[in-house]
């Protein structure tokens, strides 16, 4: 049975759209801010990859705390860290300090960590068989996000004296809409009545056949894209020659790409299954691949990006969706931030890399490392059908 959508869900679709707005803009220009300031090439990509980290490191203490102090408290608290970081990040590009600017950087994806939770809050709103549309729904907020972060980036790049300073007081101001929006969002805490987390221990729950496939295949959706999405633009505008629209435009359309899918993959996820739909997300990562590999022309990047947001969405919303049926409502905050933890966790470590391996093997050599992951989760994928197969024919 098909279920309404409550106010709420999309009231967090909004915030989600503003508040992811800072991680788009870094991805664009925070690699090119890098190869300027920079004290090593080498060390372009390091801000993205510490905003990731940021992220990462933030998955479980921003959990616990929403455990503790309810989900709304803890989402302006982190809204207030975006504010300061963005502030911080336009000071330190006027100073021209590449370290300060790579601690606003892991500000920002601090702030990330708990706009990570939205989804988790919208989930939490609507009946089980509709929990795919929710997942699937706030998503589409990264729609938004894909233009408005990337649209501030060239904004703002000339509005004061140093170039891109400018941009990150638009993000700023942008931040403080968003936290005006989540004061009207209702707030939400799940503890037992002793205040203590209750529920079976984390190595039984993440024992479970469901929870490993759901947590690999947002894992290795998020490590994959976070991989190739963090060499593009250095790869596209300072290797290959293209201009700096063209490279805004590949990922616009490649962020574009990662949330528009979420238009129907709450549906598909409902008829084809978890599965089937992770599956159509690895085709679309070897095929993302193929094309990236043999040209790097600016079609050829448009197409493979694009490609590569589509089998995230896929991955990440089959997997995330998935992750809920395998644990108890009393083990939510747990499981949700050890989840968080290895995505994200794998995710930054798939940007950190990124970089330096770039400089040193080139887009191709990135590539080609590209494939281990993606091969090493169809086989578990196809091993998991198989037995579901072999259990429904007994």
């Amino acid at each position: 049975m098909s279920h309404k959508l409550p106010k709420q869900v999309w009231l967090f679709t909004l915030c989600y759209a503003l508040m992811l707005s800072g991680t788009s803009m870094l991805v664009l220009i925070a690699g090119i801010i890098g190869s300027q300031i920079a004290p090593s090439e080498q060390l372009a990509t390091l801000p993205i990859a510490l905003a990731i980290v940021g992220l990462a490191l933030n998955a479980i203490p921003a959990s616990f705390l929403m455990s503790r102090y309810g989900r709304k408290r803890i989402f302006l608290s982190y809204a207030v860290v975006g504010i300061l970081s963005a502030l911080i990040a336009s000071y330190a590009l006027m100073a021209e300090s590449f370290a300060l600017f790579c601690v606003a950087a892991t500000g920002v994806g601090a702030g990330a960590a708990a706009v990570q939770q939205y989804r988790f809050a919208a989930m939490e709103l609507v009946p089980t068989d509709t929990i795919p549309k929710a997942a699937s729904t706030i998503l589409l907020g990264g729609i938004l996000a894909a233009f408005i972060g990337p649209e501030m980036s060239l904004l703002g790049k000339n509005l004061l004296s140093v170039e891109y300073a400018g941009s990150f007081i638009l993000l700023a101001a942008l931040y403080c809409v968003g936290f005006l929006l989540l004061t009207r969002t209702q707030n939400s805490v799940a503890h037992a009545p002793d205040g203590k987390l209750i529920g079976r221990p984390l190595k039984e729950i993440f024992s479970q056949q469901t929870v490993i496939i759901a947590v690999l295949a947002a894992a290795v959706g998020y490590g994959v894209m976070a991989f190739i999405m963090t060499a593009t633009p250095l790869s596209m505008h300072n290797h290959f020659g293209h201009s700096l629209t063209h490279t805004k435009w590949v990922i616009q359309s490649h962020v574009a790409a990662m949330y528009l899918p979420s238009l129907i993959s709450g549906l598909l996820v409902e008829r084809l299954g978890h599965y089937r739909m992770m599956a159509f997300g690895l085709v679309a990562f070897l095929i993302c691949l193929i094309i990236a590999y043999t040209s790097q022309t600016f079609a050829a990047f448009w197409l493979a990006l694009v490609l590569l947001g589509i089998g995230w969405n896929f991955l990440f919303v089959a997997g995330t969706s998935l992750l809920p049926t395998a644990y108890r409502p009393q083990e939510r905050f747990k499981v949700q931030a050890f989840n968080d933890l290895l995505v994200f966790g794998t995710q930054a470590l798939a940007s950190l890399s990124s970089g330096w391996l770039l400089f040193q093997f080139k887009w191709q050599g990135i590539l080609i490392m590209s494939t281990v992951p993606v091969f090493i989760i169809a086989g578990i994928l196809a091993f998991t059908l198989f037995n579901r197969r072999v259990a429904s024919d007994t």
